[in-house]
């Protein structure tokens, strides 16, 4: 499943900006795993290349028995509220909604016809959601397509992904391949971008496993979410697993104390040894409530602009119509590509 690449005339050409695409679900409000390991990823990196930012509304329509409509739209502008006041600028990158550029869905389908089935069901996330379920639907299978469309359609040269996301991109670049291969050089072949520092934070209450905002909407102290007041976030810091000892190390540590001075490192920039001698014999106490200070001072400047940018309503209606223009202008031009490569529309 790795062929070998073919790339499209426009990748690479000189002088040109790589163009970078992102996205997230707004099936719930996202944490600071996905600050950290993401959305301040993006921020900084907004002058490094030519950046798309969607909404990807329509993949949360895969598990319909969990969607609320009116739900699903405020959360949506919300996680569009959320990227301008992270600091991601309108004027020079393009944010959108996914379901306002119809293009997206024409090219799921036209891939659909090109992915073999195997494929689908080798994917490590549509395996552990569909073994939770009596029933599924099409779309939970058919979902990396998506996400692969809303790749291909950008003529995307980099993805920015946490760990977990690699395959989902090893599919996007296998399936552009396949297309490519049978239908001549069409589409342009993405490269997965993972950050190093902060890419994986944990669950507070479970430190084994990958911060998760599924599992933060079913369990408190799980996540710290953005918009979460201040009293919430010690609470879950505060009671967040570490171990019996005291060694505040990130080295042999416990996978709970690890997780606490990433965080710790990844919000306050300082160098391993330069917190590890600021902690050393203060035990976790002291440590938790660094890491409270640490997230509250990243996050109240954020929550103050998304307040501001979430009660102007016409501000935020004219950022995403002009981003979805945007985003339809360079759409338009890929989707009418691939249909004379297929020789259809």
């Amino acid at each position: 499943m790795t062929p070998n690449a073919t790339p499209s005339p426009s990748s690479g050409a000189a002088g040109k900006l790589p163009r970078v695409f992102s996205g997230v679900q707004p099936t719930s409000t996202p944490h600071i795993g996905n600050y950290v390991g993401a959305l301040r990823q993006w921020v900084q990196q907004q002058d490094e290349g030519e950046n798309i930012f969607c909404v990807v509304d329509l993949h949360a329509l895969t598990i319909p028995e969990e969607i609320d409509p009116k739900e699903l739209k405020a959360a949506s502008r919300s996680v569009a509220a959320l990227y301008l006041a992270v600091g991601i600028d309108p004027e020079r990158s393009i944010v959108f909604v996914q379901s306002h550029v119809p293009e997206h869905t024409e090219l799921s389908w036209l891939l659909n016809c090109v992915t073999p089935l195997g494929w689908l069901y080798r994917m490590t996330q549509f395996k552990s959601k569909s073994e939770e379920r009596e029933s599924v639907g099409a779309g939970l299978l058919n979902y990396p397509v998506l996400m692969a469309s809303d790749i291909l359609l950008y003529d995307t040269d980099r993805v920015p992904v946490g760990d977990d996301q690699v395959q989902h991109i090893e599919l996007t670049r296998d399936v552009a391949v396949r297309f490519n291969n049978l239908f001549g050089d069409t589409f342009v072949i993405p490269k997965a971008v993972i950050p190093k520092v902060g890419a994986r934070i944990m669950g507070l209450d479970e430190p084994e496993a990958k911060m998760s905002k599924s599992v933060a909407a079913k369990r408190d102290g799980h996540a710290i979410g953005l918009l979460d007041d201040e009293k919430r976030i010690r609470k879950s810091i505060m009671s967040a697993v570490t171990d019996s000892g005291r060694e505040v190390r990130f080295e042999h540590a416990s996978p709970g104390v690890r997780n606490l001075l990433t965080i710790h490192q990844a919000l306050t920039g300082q160098e391993m040894s330069a917190i590890e001698a600021e902690f050393e014999g203060a035990g976790y106490g002291h440590l938790k409530k660094a890491v409270v200070a640490s997230v509250m001072e990243a996050l109240t400047p954020i929550q103050a602009r998304y307040n501001e940018y979430l009660s102007d309503t016409a501000e935020l209606d004219r950022v995403l119509q002009n981003g979805a223009e945007r985003a339809r202008a360079v759409a338009s031009v890929t989707i009418q590509r691939v249909r004379d490569a297929m020789g259809v529309g």
